[in-house]
């Protein structure tokens, strides 16, 4: 084989110095405060178990899609996943992706156009960021969370809008590092008023927030006043893929311009079966999970309080808790000792977060134990 090229040789060689260098991790038997599993439905036998059912009762014993949706792909399983997807999530339309970096990419690379601008939160996920970066518009971001800020900019770059030019605000409804959310009413109040079109990406929102699940857009009614929503199956709901959720008009577009859609192989007949079941799912035990989810970060915040650690602390009321320990080597080492004593914790590390906001991210889930809970935090203060 051929060796690494030396400029890419030299990139892995930084990152080894500062500490910052990845590997693929297969620790098991740890306790988890690591996955986006927060309601155990990945674990779940009940769940996998009906999921099988499903593809008997639809007599389909069939292990590929054999190609993309616009050629062979489009199975069956489609037709009735998507109207079950804009039923549960109060939407007109749906269209299932293969994950959410592919709805992400194929949405901004395809939909705001040369002549539009794109005013995105700093803290966007990096799909985000990579489909604005392959769009033909302008991108700028504001501040976290900061709706002056962004006023601020689109006052300040009003004039790099085309004739005919779009404007597109992004955010998210749970951030996926810091566990916080904007205020959305206010949010798609300044977008309704100014005709802008508002796309929220509620990936660590559904399942774990709404009132049946469906995310925090619903359980606010500001359906009617977003653009878009971008919303995954990986996390809360335990399985995997995507969906872009809008108007009809906006699938259309869609399937004929977002080429992460385009020119891939269709999701599975077993990964649909798995995403419909756990919708189903989650109207019998999803809501029993939620209880246990909600009662499980109340516990864990009192506790910060108990052990003194609310001020390294990120202020979230969601399933995501991060604790900011400046410094690749610290937050590394401390990860590393809560392993040792067989607490699944991970340290972000930049550039995944900005430089000197590395932390422990602590995932919360509605099967960890009071006893985890507390013991993983008197550790924590213990390390630090």
């Amino acid at each position: 084989m051929q060796k690494l090229p030396n400029s890419l040789a030299k990139k892995i060689e930084k990152r080894k110095l500062d500490k910052s260098f990845r590997i693929l991790d297969t620790a098991s038997g740890l306790i988890d405060f690591t996955s986006n599993d927060y309601l155990g439905f990945s674990q779940n036998e009940n769940l996998f178990s009906k999921t099988f059912q499903l593809l008997l009762t639809e007599n389909i014993a069939q292990n590929g899609a054999t190609g993309s949706r616009l050629l062979s792909g489009n199975h069956k399983l489609y037709e009735n996943l998507e109207p079950l997807l804009a039923n549960f999530y109060k939407a007109d339309d749906a269209l299932v992706f293969n994950s959410g970096y592919d709805a992400n990419m194929g949405f901004f690379s395809a939909v705001p156009q040369r002549g539009d601008c794109i005013f995105y939160d700093e803290f966007i996920h990096a799909s985000i960021r990579e489909g604005i970066r392959m769009s033909n518009a302008k991108g700028y971001h504001f501040s976290h969370n900061n709706i002056e800020s962004l006023k601020e900019k689109i006052e300040t770059n009003t004039s790099q809008l085309g004739e005919d030019g779009n404007i597109y605000v992004v955010t998210e409804s749970v951030f996926s590092m810091d566990g916080d959310t904007p205020d959305l009413k206010a949010l798609a109040a300044f977008t309704k008023t100014n005709s802008y079109h508002l796309i929220v990406d509620e990936a660590h929102a559904v399942g774990a927030h709404g009132t049946n699940g469906n995310g925090i857009i619903p359980q606010l009614k500001l359906e009617k006043k977003v653009f878009a929503r971008i919303i995954t199956f990986g996390k809360a709901y335990g399985c995997h893929g995507a969906a872009i959720l809008g108007s009809s008009e906006l699938k259309d577009y869609l399937v004929n311009f977002a080429k992460s859609f385009i020119y891939t192989t269709a999701l599975t007949p077993h990964t649909l079966a798995t995403i419909i079941t756990a919708h189903k799912f989650y109207e019998q035990s999803g809501k029993e999970e939620v209880t246990r989810l909600k009662n499980n970060i109340v516990y864990f915040k009192n506790e910060l309080k108990t052990q003194g650690l609310q001020e390294h602390f990120i202020l979230s009321d969601a399933a995501i808790q991060s604790c900011i320990i400046k410094g690749i080597g610290k937050a590394k080492a401390v990860a590393d000792k809560l392993m040792d004593k067989g607490f699944g914790v991970k340290a972000i590390l930049s550039p995944t977060v900005p430089e000197g906001q590395e932390r422990l991210r602590f995932c919360i889930h509605s099967y960890n134990s009071k006893e985890e809970l507390g013991l993983v935090l008197k550790l924590l203060s213990k390390y630090i």
